[in-house]
C-alpha cells in the first residue's frame, strides 16, 4: 500500500533545499516532477527540476483532464501529472508531491489519506532574509511573497505535520521520521505483511 507525501511551504521557506537533502537519503520514494509556464532559472534543467512547457500547451493539458491538481502562482502556472501519480502509485512507490498550497488542498479532496507535511521558516525575518539573499526577484515581488506566505501559514491547521527549518540537515530528518513512521501504520502494514499475518489467524 503505497504512500503519497505532499509537502508545502512558503516561497523561500527552504523547501526544494530540504527536499534535496530528503532525497539524498535512502528513503526509496519518488519526486513527482511538476509541469510549469515560468522560465527556467539558472541551473534548471526540463525534466528534472520541471517540465517547462508553453502556456497554451499547458491549457490543452488542463482542458484534457491531464492535471491531478493545478493553480497559478505569481503569473505562472503549475500542474501535477494526473496519470503519472496514479500509474506510480500503482506500482507500490511511495511518492512525494513539492507543491503549492492551492494544489495541496487539492490534492488532499482526492486523496484524503495522503500526509500533507508544511515546512514553516523560523522567523518572518529570516524568511524575507532568503528571499533577498535568492537574489531572484525585486523588492516589490519579495513584498508580495511576504504578504503570501502569511496567506498560507495561516491554514497550518489542514497539515498534518509542522517541521520548522532551522537548520537544512534537521529538517529533512524530521520529515524523514514523518515518512518512516507513515509507512509503519497499522493499516498499510496489514496490506504489506498479510502473508505474516496469516501464519498467526
Amino acid at each position: 500500500m503505497s504512500c503519497l507525501f505532499v509537502i508545502s511551504a512558503p516561497s523561500g521557506a527552504g523547501k526544494t533545499s530540504v527536499i534535496c537533502t530528503l532525497l539524498q537519503t535512502d528513503l526509496d520514494i519518488t519526486l513527482s516532477i511538476s509541469y510549469t509556464t515560468r522560465p527556467a532559472r539558472q541551473n534548471e534543467k526540463d525534466g528534472r527540476d520541471y517540465f517547462f512547457i508553453d502556456r497554451s500547451t499547458f491549457t490543452t493539458m488542463q482542458e484534457q483532464g491531464e492535471f491531478l491538481e493545478y493553480a497559478e502562482v505569481y503569473g505562472n502556472l503549475y500542474g501535477t501529472s494526473r496519470a503519472w501519480i496514479e500509474d506510480t502509485l500503482a506500482t507500490e512507490q511511495d511518492v512525494l508531491l513539492e507543491i503549492d498550497c492551492q494544489g495541496a488542498q487539492q490534492v488532499r479532496e482526492l486523496y484524503p489519506q495522503a500526509t500533507s507535511i508544511f515546512i514553516l521558516p523560523p522567523s518572518m525575518e529570516t524568511l524575507k532574509n532568503r528571499l533577498e539573499q535568492r537574489g531572484l526577484d525585486e523588492s516589490k515581488i519579495i513584498e508580495r511573497r511576504l504578504a503570501a506566505a502569511c496567506s498560507e501559514i495561516s491554514h497550518l491547521n489542514q497539515f498534518d505535520y509542522v517541521v520548522v527549518n532551522h537548520k537544512l540537515e534537521i529538517a529533512a530528518q524530521e520529515i524523514s521520521c514523518i515518512i518512516k513512521a507513515e509507512r509503519l501504520k497499522t493499516v498499510r502494514q496489514m496490506v504489506k505483511e498479510r502473508a505474516l499475518l496469516a501464519e498467526f489467524s
